[in-house]
């Protein structure tokens, strides 16, 4: 989707300034509000991309105004109320109001850590052979969904060269919508900084991005 989350290559927003030894979460809450958001996916059902796209969803006042958790809680009330983990009069009050919800799965403190060392890896055998070798010449295609996307909009149109190949992976366009993993080659394209920002880019300046073969045409 096209919104304001996609702020690359976009003026106006300041230059990014990296934090020198930043810290993993910079208050408690930081912390709690990442635990609570993976650990409910577990009765919630939804999945990493699932949650990107509920994050991407907000109302675009609220996310530009919002901290980076801050988002994140404002997407897990989202996540849990569409599936009715949670009513809108709880989250007024702040409060558990009502009955927990039966039959749900949940993640017990001794889990935690074994589910997290696990992880969800996205490999997947592919089922035809890759359409790119390193080296092509491609185009991004100029694409404009609702629904949650990984390729950036500053990339749209633009021609790249495949820069290295990943092998197959869950696509993430569909895995968010719902339909299942639907598996990708998955590359890596360089774009020149002058293909993405017209003659006056700096020349040394080239980006790379990650990028399923649906997303690709040749060049």
């Amino acid at each position: 989707m096209n919104g304001v989350h996609d702020m690359g290559g976009m003026h106006g927003f300041g230059p990014v300034v990296p934090e020198q030894d930043e810290p993993p979460f910079h208050a408690a809450w930081e912390r709690r509000a990442f635990a609570l958001t993976l650990a409910m996916a577990m009765p919630g059902g939804w999945n990493l991309d699932m949650s990107r796209s509920a994050r991407e969803s907000l109302p675009p006042a609220e996310y530009l105004a919002s901290s980076y958790y801050e988002i994140w809680i404002a997407a897990l009330e989202k996540l849990m109320l569409e599936r009715g983990l949670i009513t809108p009069d709880e989250v007024a009050a702040g409060r558990v109001l009502h009955p927990a919800k039966k039959g749900a799965r949940t993640l017990s403190p001794d889990d935690v850590a074994n589910v997290l060392y696990r992880g969800a890896p996205t490999g997947r055998e592919p089922s035809a052979p890759a359409r790119f070798r390193i080296g092509d010449r491609v185009r991004t295609r100029n694409m404009h969904p609702a629904t949650h996307t990984r390729l950036p909009r500053y990339v749209r149109g633009h021609v790249g060269e495949i820069e290295l190949t990943h092998g197959c992976h869950v696509f993430a366009d569909a895995h968010a919508a719902g339909r299942g993993e639907e598996p990708q080659w998955l590359y890596t394209v360089r774009f020149e900084g002058r293909e993405l920002w017209g003659a006056g880019s700096d020349p040394r300046v080239s980006v790379s991005v990650d990028a399923w073969e649906s997303y690709l045409e040749p060049a």
